[in-house]
């Protein structure tokens, strides 16, 4: 019988896929497991961001947490719009094929897009208070968000990363909006955390998405929910929430100065 040359030869040997499914579950319950050190509730992970990377895009920006999460953004500025009225903004969240870790609680299709729609609103809820949208009449402003890595606190990465990149485009902004997540776990007697990783989400009782105009001190989205405990806990996570987004406010503002410089030198090279 004739070899068929056009496909790939499996192994000789092989083990039952059974097999590697225990180890890797194994590896995961160790990898989350009680063995990690516990972290300051109230720390913050590191925060880069950078904008005005994308050369397709009027304005963009990068926004990376140290759990692992990966968020860039395009803007586009004001586009004729035919409904009268103040101008509108549009936005977009979208998650990457390869955010999530393997296959683990990746929902369906409808599911997806679902929280996808979901998060899209959740934006525009955030980024709208910061947009002076009056000045655009008759016209529209776009900002796609894709999450390239979901190591937790996507939304809030999400929400500071697309206000970089409409000040990257040159939209007139009443301030930066900072995003801040926050989670309570399970225990009775636990504390609300800043900037929970992925598994840290997964478990907890309950969440928390704030938006914070630092600059005016106004609040411009609280989003979530849970069993959070009493209503004073619940103000504990606000003023927690509150006090992250004014430390990451500096890096955010640095990291637009700094987009700026590279135009000004670029144009004048």
């Amino acid at each position: 019988m004739p070899l068929d040359h056009r496909r790939l030869r499996g192994p000789e040997e092989s083990q039952p896929p059974a097999l590697w499914a225990a180890t890797a579950a194994e590896d995961e319950e160790d990898e989350e497991g009680a063995g990690a050190a516990p972290r300051d509730p109230c720390a913050l992970r590191p925060l880069f961001a950078r904008a005005g990377l994308l050369s397709q895009a009027q304005g963009s920006a990068y926004v990376e947490l140290g759990s692992g999460t990966k968020v860039l953004c395009a803007a586009w500025g004001p586009r004729e719009s035919a409904e009268p009225g103040p101008g509108r903004l549009l936005c977009e969240f979208r998650r990457a094929p390869f955010a999530g870790r393997g296959a683990r609680g990746r929902p369906g299709a409808a599911a997806e897009r679902e929280a996808e729609r979901e998060a899209a609103a959740a934006l525009r809820e955030a980024l709208e208070p910061a947009v002076r949208l009056g000045r655009y009449p008759r016209a529209r402003l776009a900002v796609s968000a894709l999450l390239l890595q979901d190591g937790g606190s996507a939304l809030a990465a999400a929400v500071s990363a697309a206000a970089l990149a409409l000040a990257d485009a040159g939209v007139e902004m009443y301030d930066l909006a900072v995003g801040c997540a926050l989670s309570r776990p399970p225990a009775p007697a636990a504390s609300w955390m800043l900037q929970p990783a992925e598994p840290e989400e997964r478990r907890a009782a309950a969440r928390l998405t704030l938006a914070l105009l630092p600059a005016l001190n106004q609040v411009s989205a609280v989003l979530g929910g849970g069993r959070g405990g009493p209503p004073e806990d619940w103000a504990q996570a606000l003023r927690l929430g509150l006090d992250g987004c004014h430390r990451q406010y500096p890096v955010l503002r640095q990291s637009l100065l700094r987009a700026a410089q590279r135009r000004d030198a670029a144009a004048a090279a």
